[in-house]
């Protein structure tokens, strides 16, 4: 089921409604476990297809226990390794064609996000004092929210746990509508900025991918443009898709985490990654950064090296990341350059302190053109780098070798000026939308409210008859 089809804002609001006949816990609790598993049943078509899930579901949680009842390194160690070994089996790696495999298909849908919850539950059970084990129910309503299933964003236990506790509030009126209109605006995220930008994406990848003998110039033109229009598609998909959730948690009493801070105002690719897909990095950064750091400071005590480890931490973690996102060997290509990305970001950081000095680094981040252009480089690198996630390994091999490393070097520099130029044109027009915005806000009353989500509503209907049909979500497959 689509996030952004019209089937799944039915079930939305009708589980909504349903949810709030009754302010009992336990009968809204077991509202959401039923929505859970009609939103589960909507990927299957028969029930062997949910086997493997539910195992490893019931795997995951005797390996939270344990770690809960031994509470030592060797029993945390063996739950992790034994629950990523799990996870890799059944995610079926397809550079890792030697493993075996079950022998039929099986939903894999939303693993990667259950892991990273059992993941989370698993070392907090070690290093924090649970009295009893997680209650079950409990558990699979934070695994397999409907919600966040797909593709997050990636909740805490402990901040779900809140939102059970309070599970029983009403829904005032200012919040039901700001829950509408965050949906509204995502929706028209997806189905409208995000359709077009793949549309225009679909149109331009087509000469590049598509053997139409373009010139070398053309070529590099066009895949230029095209990569732009993807990381637009990708990032407004999938940003859309979080101001739906979110809104929709909001309708049962969940706050969702945010995922997203402008990670195009970002002036470097770490800067970027704190401010793009946010629970993701931060996740990372907690249970893969951090402990990494502390074990190589603990190996490699100089002062002077610690800096070095972290660039070598950051690679690390950036690799592992771009890896998550798929099982071909192309993801791993992708893995590689987010990792680059990041080593060379702080490299480059560490170097400018050590010739500017402190102050000097200071004051150079707050000159605008090299602020812009940072930007403007952020954003080239990364939309390169992403187009791992729409070719495969012989699109990309021959992309590479049809521009070569004068074309991309050039695509780089190019791509980063008018990103740049791009970002102070956004600054300006952003700056003019905020007053705007403040004297809207300033008569603001519920006609003007709902004539201007109305008016969004109608946008919607429009721009999707014309593509017939909201795209696809870019990040359900990970």
């Amino acid at each position: 089921m689509d996030v952004a089809s019209l089937n799944f804002v039915a079930l939305a609001l009708a589980a909504a409604l349903i949810f709030h006949l009754l302010a009992n816990p336990v009968y809204r609790k077991a509202v959401l476990t039923g929505v859970n598993l009609i939103f589960i049943a909507s990927y299957i078509t028969s029930i062997v297809q949910v086997v493997p899930l539910a195992f490893f579901l019931v795997f995951g949680y005797g390996m939270i226990d344990l770690v809960r009842r031994r509470r030592t390194g060797a029993a945390l160690a063996v739950a992790l390794v034994a629950t990523l070994v799990l996870y890799v089996f059944l995610k079926r790696f397809s550079f890792l064609d030697g493993l075996p495999t079950l022998p039929f298909v099986y939903l894999v849908i939303g693993l990667s996000y259950i892991l990273f919850r059992i993941l989370h539950l698993t070392v907090d059970a070690a290093s924090e004092q649970w009295d009893r084990p997680i209650d079950p129910w409990s558990f699979f309503n934070y695994t397999c929210g409907f919600l966040t299933l797909v593709s997050g964003p990636i909740q805490r236990y402990q901040d779900f746990l809140k939102g059970e506790q309070s599970i029983a509030a009403s829904l005032e009126q200012e919040r039901a509508y700001r829950s509408f209109e965050r949906v509204i605006i995502g929706f028209v995220k997806v189905s409208v900025v995000s359709a077009t930008a793949n549309y225009l994406f679909q149109d331009l990848s087509s000469h590049i991918l598509g053997g139409s003998g373009l010139s070398w110039r053309a070529t590099c033109i066009y895949y230029g443009a095209a990569a732009a229009a993807y990381t637009g598609y990708l990032y407004y998909n999938f940003c859309g898709y979080m101001d739906i959730v979110i809104g929709i948690g909001r309708l049962f009493n969940q706050q969702l985490p945010e995922n997203f801070n402008k990670p195009f105002a970002a002036r470097g690719f770490l800067e970027f990654w704190n401010r793009w897909h946010m629970t993701l990095s931060e996740w990372f950064k907690i249970y893969l950064f951090t402990p990494l750091m502390r074990v190589l400071a603990a190996r490699f005590q100089s002062p002077a090296l610690l800096p070095y480890l972290g660039v070598f931490a950051f690679f690390v973690t950036f690799g592992v990341m771009g890896i998550w996102h798929g099982t071909t060997i192309v993801f791993v290509i992708y893995g590689l350059l987010m990792g680059a990305g990041a080593s060379v970001n702080k490299l480059w950081q560490l170097r400018l302190q050590g010739a500017l000095g402190k102050k000097g680094y200071q004051a150079l981040g707050k000159q605008p053109v090299y602020v812009y252009l940072c930007r403007g480089l952020t954003f080239s690198y990364f939309t390169m780098a992403v187009t791992c996630l729409w070719v495969d390994m012989g699109q990309l091999t021959h992309l590479t070798h049809r521009m070569g490393a004068v074309g991309l070097a050039g695509i780089l520099v190019a791509m980063t000026i008018a990103a740049a130029l791009g970002a102070v044109a956004w600054d300006i027009v952003a700056a003019l939308g905020r007053a705007i915005a403040a004297r809207a806000t300033a008569i603001e009353n519920a006609l003007t409210r709902n004539l201007w989500l109305a008016s969004l509503v109608v946008l919607i209907a429009i721009v999707s008859s014309f593509y017939h049909k909201a795209p696809d979500f870019v990040y359900r497959a990970f």
